[in-house]
């Protein structure tokens, strides 16, 4: 049945956001700086640069959740699109706003 299925993959998906490095950053909002977790890039990286880029990453998540989840069928083909166009706002728009070595210390697996 359907039902157990999105039960299953809802299951799976919260099961491994521990491991996810933008929802261990989401937390670290809410957190002192003082109890941070001592992963590389809290140590390398300042605070604000930290939440700056993690907004940034929920604004591209939100734009895509909007596209993909949107009630007009025909917006839903650009999706491919707004993913490829991803690429140059990471590689040329992101190191305008965040250093380069910040990026290179967040995008880093820890």
């Amino acid at each position: 049945p359907t039902p157990v299925l999105y039960g299953l993959l809802l299951y799976l998906a919260f099961s491994s956001l521990e491991e996810f490095q933008l929802w261990e950053r989401i937390l670290l909002l809410a957190t002192e700086q003082q109890q941070y977790p001592p992963h590389h890039y809290v140590r390398k990286v300042p605070q604000k640069v930290v939440h700056m880029f993690t907004g940034l990453q929920l604004l591209q998540l939100a734009v895509l959740c909007g596209l993909s989840f949107s009630g007009v069928s025909y917006l839903k083909m650009f999706f491919p699109f707004v993913i490829i166009g991803l690429m140059p706002v990471r590689k040329l728009l992101l190191p305008i706003v965040i250093k380069e070595e910040h990026l290179d210390a967040l995008d880093g697996s820890h």
